[in-house]
């Protein structure tokens, strides 16, 4: 877990939740659409008179059926991906079966033969697509060469013109390609999206844990300032009047340097602020400092220009700040400059490197997830190059009602992050003041 230099850790995707592939029941559902649509389609055309193989049609139709009566009678708690793409092969032969005993590719329901594929790939991964996309394409080409022709109520054969018919197989396959390629693509980038989302969750909340922890320190610290202030008095009273005792005055002296010791371990647990009011607002120049203080030691000179006013100390503002300046300090050559400033009605940060900057043509995709934006920098130690970090930065920032800019500067990259004074800054409260001073 790489916690010193703020970006999220490795261990976060590893335990997103990974949802089956596609529920047993979502397939059962699709099924009895189907069966529904097949059976009314059959019995609209036997009342007018298309002649076609009944048997053989309502014989595919109850096989559908029984599939679905087994499943139901047969409930597993979750579809393998192996499972899943047997149900879908299952489904393709028997809607490709209908299709070629009802026409063939004249049928002008022989798009369906692309339903299954399309589930798979919203579903399944590119390989297993693939396969049963190439299953789809042999299953197109065999309704359309064994294909039982239709007659209309007056013996007459439907068929469409060869011309006609290789246009529609070609159009078959070629929707294949592209029905499977958009949807695993969109799926793909849904899923990715996701497996983000939940990397800026686990970050936010590992952050508000470490600020919730820090306020009870600081508590603490504050709260038994008195206490131990008294301990320390009583017992240089203690050593004083036992001055002709020396075994009972040792004992005095061991109490009042145990209570100096716990004050000085206090007061550098308490250094970040004095009651739990000071760590809700901080100076921008304290909370940038506290953003860029993992990465200062990593190589680059980090130099923070601010002046502002005082502003929320939010985890989630604080930990997007890290992550930009993690960014920064990666591709950076030599120096990393952070700037803070208040303007009419707007609080600006800027954060510039003197790196090789963001490709040009990657620009206007920066803050997508898992999107490798710079290369050819530092890439020093302590990074992991998931992607994730200017999103996740993005992300929390946004939330806070920040707008973002990526732009290069010649040389190096730019980060430029408005507020409007609203919404960051804090709302004036004065913190405690010290804790009270221990007389020796």
């Amino acid at each position: 877990m790489n916690t010193q230099n703020g970006q999220a850790p490795h261990f976060i995707l590893a335990e997103a939740p990974q949802a089956e592939p596609i529920r047993t029941r979502t397939l059962v559902q699709l099924r009895w659409i189907a069966i529904g649509g097949q059976m009314a389609t059959v019995i609209v055309a036997w009342t007018m008179g298309i002649g076609f193989a009944k048997g053989p049609v309502l014989l595919l139709i109850a096989a559908a059926l029984a599939m679905n009566v087994w499943l139901y009678l047969n409930p597993r708690r979750r579809t393998s991906p192996r499972g899943a793409v047997g149900q879908l092969t299952f489904d393709l032969i028997q809607i490709s079966a209908l299709v070629a005993l009802t026409g063939g590719l004249s049928n002008p329901f022989a798009l369906l033969i692309l339903a299954p594929v399309t589930v798979a790939a919203t579903a399944l991964n590119a390989r297993q697509t693939v396969m049963l996309g190439l299953v789809t394409v042999a299953m197109i080409s065999f309704a359309g060469l064994l294909a039982v022709p239709l007659y209309d109520s007056q013996g007459n054969l439907l068929r469409l013109a060869p011309v006609l018919a290789r246009g529609h197989w070609l159009a078959l396959v070629i929707g294949v390609a592209f029905f499977a390629g958009y949807a695993h693509r969109v799926t793909a980038e849904l899923a990715a999206t996701s497996n983000a989302l939940f990397a800026t969750q686990m970050a936010l909340a590992r952050e508000q844990r470490l600020q919730h922890l820090g306020g009870v320190i600081a508590a603490a610290a504050h709260e038994m300032g008195t206490p131990l202030a008294t301990i320390k008095l009583i017992a240089a009273e203690l050593a004083d009047e036992l001055a002709d005792r020396p075994d009972l005055r040792e004992d005095a002296v061991s109490l009042r340097q145990s209570a100096d010791r716990c004050a000085t371990i206090l007061r550098s647990m308490g250094r970040a602020g004095k009651d739990d009011l000071h760590l809700r607002a901080a100076p921008l120049h304290a909370v940038l400092e506290d953003a860029a203080s993992p990465h200062a030691d990593r190589g680059p000179q980090v130099e923070i220009l601010a002046e502002g006013p005082s502003i929320r100390r939010d985890p989630g503002v604080i930990h997007a700040l890290r992550n930009l300046i993690q960014n920064a300090v990666d591709f950076a050559h030599s120096r990393v400059v952070i700037e803070g400033r208040r303007t009419a009605g707007q609080l600006i940060v800027t954060i510039r490197d003197d790196g090789p900057g963001y490709p040009a043509a990657l620009l206007a995709r920066i803050g997508d997830p898992y999107l490798t934006g710079r290369k050819g920098g530092a890439q020093r130690e302590g990074y992991e190059g998931m992607g994730l970090g200017l999103f996740i930065a993005k992300t929390l920032l946004e939330r806070s009602g920040a707008r973002l800019s990526f732009t290069n500067g010649g040389p190096g990259a730019i980060v430029t992050v408005r507020w409007p004074l609203d919404r960051i800054a804090a709302d004036g409260r004065a913190a405690l003041g010290s804790n009270p001073h221990q007389e020796t």
